[in-house]
């Protein structure tokens, strides 16, 4: 085979190189430097502030604790509970069942609609006064469970949980995909073996398909690192700062307060959780290894 030459490599991945530290690189070096300074639009000038902005923030920051265990606490649902939802219905749907590629066009319907406008479909449905959720409870009889589901303190985060909670349809369609792809002969050699529809499951497709999971579980991870427009559009962060998360904190510090240099430090910590969880579930699920 022909090697080709090392300055035609070189030339063809510059612009590549170029185009993604244009993006990526400098900004996120910019970032890192700049969350080490007092950097507000209302001064002039940026002065160096050490570990200032960092020692502020894991001391003496209360709003900024209760984001980091909003995100956590949700980023932990989202990659286990979440994505197990996923994997669950994509086993169901891998049987073929009738009416199966309708249910998976219509589980995945809600990931392909703007996150904003998910989040206004359902500030009616918790709606405190015409929402479904009311009304239901009313039609049964429970009136006295009705409230302002998205702004009570004792509902807010479990009602803010469910609006994307059960659509894990990225990861069904994703694991779907995977497991059709997988042989037939397989599935059937273990029938004719008098393996159960569960244990073929459990001791063929899951084992098969794990690394696909895992790359699920990194997306849900990621997805809860950046969720930002549906928490603005319905509850900003309210009942106070109940639901208020890492990505909507560093929006509001820098957008509202004005102050870049403690927002980039917010930024740095989301970054590195987010580093650190891709390891975390690598090393949980072993994926990158050989069988």
């Amino acid at each position: 085979m022909r090697k080709i030459p090392l300055k035609w490599i070189v030339l063809f991945l510059a612009p590549v190189v170029f185009m993604f530290s244009f993006q990526y690189i400098i900004p996120l070096f910019i970032v890192v430097i700049t969350s080490f300074t007092d950097y507000r639009m209302t001064r002039s000038g940026i002065s160096f502030a050490g570990l200032n902005n960092y020692i502020r923030l894991f001391t003496a920051d209360k709003t900024f604790f209760i984001a980091l265990k909003n995100t956590l606490a949700w980023m932990f649902l989202h990659v286990f509970f979440h994505v197990a939802i996923g994997v669950f219905l994509a086993l169901i749907l891998s049987k073929k069942p009738r009416g199966w590629k309708f249910v998976r066009t219509v589980y995945m319907a809600p990931n392909i609609i703007a996150s904003s406008a998910v989040g206004l479909i359902f500030m009616q449905i918790f709606h405190v006064e015409y929402g479904l959720v009311n009304k239901f409870l009313e039609y049964i009889g429970l009136d006295a469970l009705t409230r302002n589901w998205l702004f009570d303190t004792r509902t807010a985060f479990f009602s803010l949980t469910m609006v994307w909670f059960l659509f894990a349809g990225y990861t069904c369609t994703l694991v779907l995909a995977r497991i059709l792809s997988l042989p037939g002969e397989m599935f059937e050699a273990a029938t004719i073996e008098g393996a159960s529809s569960l244990q073929i499951d459990f001791y063929i497709t899951l084992p098969l398909v794990k690394d696909t999971v895992a790359t699920t579980m990194v997306m849900a991870a990621a997805y809860m690192l950046t969720m930002f427009p549906l928490i603005y559009v319905t509850t900003n962060g309210g009942p106070g700062v109940l639901t208020t998360n890492l990505p909507l904190y560093l929006y509001k510090t820098a957008m509202l307060e004005s102050n870049f240099g403690y927002a980039n430090t917010i930024g740095v910590v989301i970054i590195f959780i987010g580093i650190l969880s891709m390891q975390i579930i690598n090393r949980v699920m072993k994926t990158n290894q050989e069988q």
